[in-house]
């Protein structure tokens, strides 16, 4: 009987050690990566080159682990998360499942090596890419910014969301202008879109940019990428403009006149020459 025990033992141990060592031999996911823009949030990682298969699954609890539909035994090293991450503003974990590329129905796949992910919030930590902005003059003092909101990752109803959509009440701007020739940077932050910059130097010229602020966020992921700058012309610049404008319209007419005056008086000679010719041509009796 004592025997039996230990047959029974040693076929357990050998058994256990069986699975222990296949596990170790499948090739596991390592240095997992979140990549997210605008709220397109990828799953990177790297692998050795197998026949093995990777399922992802995510959670935000460490408990309720759900598949990516888009991620089941895919041989890519990469999964696209942004339809999977929701609500946004939650920590969420990857787990990325190892499996042959023949499975084993009868085996349990939680003997599989699994790796897990750092915690990531898409809300709070993708990043922002750049907005577009355009300025115009309201008085020779007063200036408005328009600003446009890049698109981000996430479909709804058929409809690409906006930042603004995402983000709502705690999107805000931060806009950033100075004096031509000054080093002094100026910083406003509007909660609009449009946004007036008021009590500039009347004649000078002023450059701007902006970029998408989420106060909410931790400090080092608040700003996202800053706009192309955009400057207003100087007041002596519009005039040399308007005066060059000025002289090149009177230079033209001037050119017009002489050439009308040129073209009148060719063609009074040629008809003077013809009557005259005409005329002692003509016998006298």
């Amino acid at each position: 009987m004592a025997s039996l025990r230990t047959v029974i033992c040693l076929g357990v141990c050998l058994y256990t050690w069986t699975l222990t060592a296949a596990e170790n031999n499948m090739p596991k996911a390592e240095n997992l990566k979140w990549v997210s823009l605008d709220f397109k949030t990828i799953l990177n990682w790297t692998t050795e080159e197998s026949d093995y298969k990777y399922t992802v699954s995510v959670s935000s609890d460490d408990s309720d682990w759900s598949t990516s539909p888009d991620c089941i035994r895919m041989s890519e090293s990469e999964c696209d998360l942004t339809e999977h991450l929701t609500p946004y503003d939650r920590a969420y974990k990857a787990d990325i499942q190892t499996e042959p590329d023949l499975v084993d129905y009868d085996e349990d796949y939680e003997n599989y090596p699994h790796t897990y992910s750092d915690p990531f919030n898409p809300y709070r930590e993708s990043k922002i890419s750049a907005v577009d902005i355009t300025v115009e003059a309201v008085d020779e003092s007063r200036v408005m910014v328009n600003i446009t909101d890049p698109l981000t990752g996430i479909h709804r109803r058929g409809k690409q969301l906006s930042l603004r959509d995402v983000l709502k009440n705690d999107l805000k701007y931060k806009i950033s202008y100075y004096k031509s020739g000054s080093t002094g940077k100026r910083d406003i932050i509007s909660d609009s879109s449009m946004a007036e910059v008021s009590k500039l130097d009347a004649g000078e010229s002023y450059c701007f940019m902006a970029a998408a602020f989420i106060p909410s966020r931790p400090k080092g992921s608040q700003l996202g990428a800053w706009s192309q700058q955009l400057c207003t012309p100087q007041e002596g610049s519009i005039l040399h403009e308007l005066n060059l404008g000025v002289w090149v319209g009177i230079i033209f007419i001037l050119l017009t006149v002489f050439f009308i005056i040129v073209t009148v008086t060719v063609l009074c000679c040629r008809c003077c020459r013809q009557r005259n010719s005409t005329q002692s041509s003509t016998p006298v009796f």
